[in-house]
């Protein structure tokens, strides 16, 4: 009998795919790839705020700010009379800033001057009593729009901290943004406007920036993924670019928290070949933040993913790149806030030129940085000193989620559990009966804030009714007026 005859090699191609990439990619983020843009790289914060400060200044007809944190500092102040400046001759400007974000670093009395000049600024989802938990769901973002010239993306808040302190010795964070030029100007702009009219009147009819398309003024192609709460576009994107990474994949996070479904896609690409590898910060600005980041290396190590910690004050950068061709740069972190929750407006760029340069400053930025390897009994060890409360709090953090996570696999019987988890579950035990001892002999304790929450969650249940109903008395009377 005849051997069987291989199957004839079939040429690899790639351009019958390519439509299908760019619909799949546009479904998945929720976001269409733009063309005929220029972007430049703006790397830390004195090259952002320089850049922003001239655009504003140069401003003729409109000037779009939206950002997590306004510090009362030099640096606002600075920004802050930019904008006073400009719209005193007549620029429309609208500034959204967070409450929460905001919260301890400045106030809205803060921007009176602005006001005073026929500015406009709004905050984004200030305390409510009718909402208990609504501080949860935040603005996060970091965008500039000036005129229908140029957009600003970035990690970057107004806050002098970006900057250092010289007279302390204390560096400059690293963080990246980045400027674009052209088509996708229009899309940050409309990114903009969607969170300024769910804050009140919407932006003026007719403002250049958002009656027509701008020119092309370069050969880069992009897509604006801006993110609203309960919204996944941004997670679905980065859990694709996990999937279809065939080279590299190289992440900057400030923030990063490992999720498992996240954290088995950069496993499940590190194993196949990729070389996976995650810049974070060494001492994070957010201790718990940090300890929680550090809690999960261990799995990322076994798969061959290649962590590291950078050894400057803070790494606030928020950027991806992937085989030289696709890249990410924007004010969404690596975590379920950003994920879920929180408003966010990130850049995908997928360009060769503008990759190569995210790939080259990486590189760059791991020299200042140490990586984290598996010691002999598999732990993740390193070679530099930590200060001692971020390495207490780091302890604490990490064996508050190791417990959880012991605890929840041995009640859900999910996982195999190791000899060496039989201490996490010793001590697990001793905390639930330490609970339900104080529930038993001290109920008080636990009744307490427990009726205090329903009590105030029902009023603000009532309150919103009471409010719901008004509104449709009023509607039903003015439908009925002649």
């Amino acid at each position: 009998m005849a051997a069987a005859r291989a199957p004839a090699r079939i040429p690899p191609t790639n351009a019958p795919l390519r439509p299908l990439a760019r619909q799949t990619f546009s479904r998945v983020a929720g976001a269409p790839l733009i063309g005929g843009n220029a972007v430049d790289l703006l790397i830390d914060g004195r090259a952002n705020f320089d850049a922003w400060l001239a655009a504003i200044r140069g401003a003729r007809t409109s000037i779009l700010l939206e950002n997590y944190i306004f510090d009362d500092d030099a640096l606002a102040r600075e920004f802050r009379e930019a904008l006073r400046e400009r719209a005193a001759a007549g620029v429309h400007v609208s500034v959204v800033r967070d409450w929460f974000g905001c919260l301890g670093s400045s106030t809205d009395h803060f921007w009176s001057d602005l006001r005073a000049a026929g500015g406009e600024v709004r905050t984004y989802n200030p305390f409510s009593f009718t909402s208990p938990f609504g501080w949860v769901t935040r603005d996060h973002r970091k965008l500039l729009v000036v005129d229908a010239e140029v957009g600003f993306v970035s990690g970057v808040c107004v806050s002098g901290r970006w900057l250092g302190d010289p007279a302390r010795h204390v560096p400059p964070w690293r963080d990246t943004g980045i400027a674009v030029r052209g088509p996708a100007v229009r899309a940050l702009a409309e990114a903009f406007a969607d969170i300024w009219a769910s804050l009140g009147d919407g932006l003026p009819e007719g403002l250049p920036v958002l009656a027509g398309v701008p020119p092309a003024l370069g050969h880069v192609d992009l897509r604006v993924v801006a993110k609203l709460p309960s919204t996944t576009g941004l997670y679905r994107l980065d859990q694709l670019v996990a999937a279809l990474a065939q080279k590299t994949l190289w992440l900057t996070d400030a923030y990063f928290v490992g999720v498992a479904p996240y954290v088995q896609a950069l496993t499940a690409a590190a194993r196949d070949g990729v070389d996976v590898r995650l810049l974070v910060p060494g001492t994070s600005d957010v201790p718990a933040v940090g300890a929680l980041s550090r809690a999960g290396y261990r799995p990322l190590l076994e798969a061959g993913v290649r962590v590291y910690e950078w050894n400057g004050s803070m790494l606030h950068a928020k950027t991806a790149v992937a085989d030289g061709r696709w890249a990410r740069v924007g004010s969404s972190n690596l975590n379920m806030a950003s994920w879920l929750e929180n408003c966010e407006i990130d850049v995908t760029i997928e360009d060769e030129a503008f990759a190569g340069r995210m790939q080259a400053q990486f590189e760059e930025d791991l020299r200042g940085a140490t990586e984290i390897v598996l010691h002999a009994r598999r732990r993740a060890v390193h070679d530099r000193k930590r200060p001692p409360q971020a390495a207490g709090t780091g302890r604490s953090a990490a064996g508050a989620l190791r417990l959880a996570n012991t605890v929840g696999a041995a009640m859900t019987n999910r996982r195999v559990l190791g000899a060496a988890e039989g201490s996490i579950l010793l001590g697990g035990a001793l905390l639930l009966l330490g609970g339900a001892a104080i529930a038993l002999y001290f109920p008080r304790l636990l009744a307490w804030p427990l009726a205090g929450l329903a009590l105030w969650s029902a009023l603000s249940l009532l309150i919103r009714y009471v409010t719901l109903t008004r509104r449709a008395r009023a509607a039903a009377s003015s439908q009925r007026a002649p």
